[in-house]
């Protein structure tokens, strides 16, 4: 095969399936965002003043081509194949990597973020790629009750896994406001998709999700500090982070946001929070309102927990397992462990594929440091 039609043929598999996983035209999305609380001009905003990127583009491009490796790992990142039981518990969660959370809470599975792909990319061959393997098949997952979506991005939201879930489960999709145009996009039927706002509820109870002995999980589309979109067109459909809300315990999954004074109204509305999942990682200077950092992190938490830090336990999320800044590997969990211990807040770091029981949590296993950097 010659260069040039070896660079055609990989171009061609580069390009395959993009139309498709970028998901739904701005067309099909905007109906459904008509009348949603920050929708005008043809775009979803944040409540509190957000810029995407601040600072000197020369200084960007200037990190991207020095500083874009310091995210991946000198070592070997360590897995652990989920030990899931039969029922679901009061309260545990599995974490996958990123931002893919198996929760359970008061006997509900609520599965968060899913992505299995090996990029999170609309190409097979371009994008951001594992830093290390998925800890278990989708295949192995126990039946959902729900999943969840924080937004569009394709860290988060990810067309192969979905399609896969929707063969493999029968549980409902709870989305933000748009997102369902792009599931629909990907044939996922109109039964199975929840659409909220911000401060919406759902009991899925009323989804028929019931789990026969009278309890309940009430799922809140909770306001978050970020933006969206799958192309060029941004923030055509809304963001969120999700509370949780069962009869004896409460979950909040922060998805990817920047530091947000909606923490403390969520917190008062529907708190104290027994188990929160907030992002610590791919912050940086050129973007500090849409990603929080460790210290953010620690913070949010007492929000959420209404003042008190010493209660319930953060479990971060949005670090390790995919390269989007400019920080080292291991930079947001040792920041969070020391601003942990500071404000007296209780942290537990699972490796990828490790469930986490906050009544049983085994001892502090610092196994980042052995991966280094």
């Amino acid at each position: 095969m010659t260069a040039g039609a070896f660079g055609i043929s990989w171009l061609v598999r580069a390009a395959w399936g993009m139309p498709s996983a970028m998901g739904a035209s701005i067309s099909a999305i905007a109906p459904t965002a008509h009348g949603a609380t920050t929708y005008r001009n043809r775009q979803f905003h944040n409540t509190e003043p957000s810029s995407q990127i601040t600072g000197s583009p020369l200084e960007l491009l200037y990190q991207l081509a020095t500083q874009r490796n310091n995210g991946r790992p000198a070592g070997t990142i360590p897995l652990v194949t989920p030990a899931l039981p039969e029922q679901a518990g009061d309260l545990a969660v599995a974490w996958y990597g990123h931002a893919t959370c198996l929760i359970e809470v008061d006997g509900y599975r609520v599965l968060t973020d899913p992505v299995w792909s090996e990029r999170v990319s609309p190409s097979p061959l371009v994008g951001p790629a594992r830093l290390h393997p998925v800890p278990a098949p989708l295949s192995e997952l126990p039946q959902l009750d729900a999943v969840l979506i924080s937004h569009d991005h394709y860290d988060h939201l990810d067309r192969d896994t979905v399609t896969e879930l929707v063969e493999s489960q029968d549980c409902v999709f709870i989305v933000p406001v748009g997102i369902g145009a792009h599931l629909r996009h990907w044939a996922v039927p109109e039964h199975r998709i929840v659409e909220l706002d911000w401060a919406a509820s759902v009991s899925l109870s009323e989804l028929k999700r019931d789990r026969g002995d009278g309890t309940d999980l009430v799922i809140t589309c909770s306001e978050a500090r970020h933006f969206s979109g799958r192309g060029l067109v941004r923030n055509t459909t809304l963001w969120a982070s999700w509370s949780l809300t069962g009869p004896t315990r409460r979950v909040y999954f922060g998805g990817d946001t920047g530091y947000t004074k909606a923490f403390a109204q969520t917190g008062a509305r529907l708190g104290p929070f027994d188990l929160t999942l907030l992002p610590i990682g791919a912050y940086d200077r050129h973007w500090p309102d849409v990603h929080m950092n460790p210290e953010e992190a620690v913070r949010a938490h007492a929000d959420l927990c209404i003042g008190d830090p010493g209660h319930g336990l953060l479990v971060p999320i949005h670090w390790a397992t995919f390269n989007l800044a400019f920080h080292g590997w291991s930079e947001p969990v040792r920041r969070l462990v020391e601003a942990a211990e500071a404000a007296g807040t209780r942290i537990a770091v699972p490796k990828p594929g490790e469930r986490i029981d906050p009544m049983g949590l085994p001892p502090r296993d610092s196994w980042w440091e052995d991966v280094r950097q």
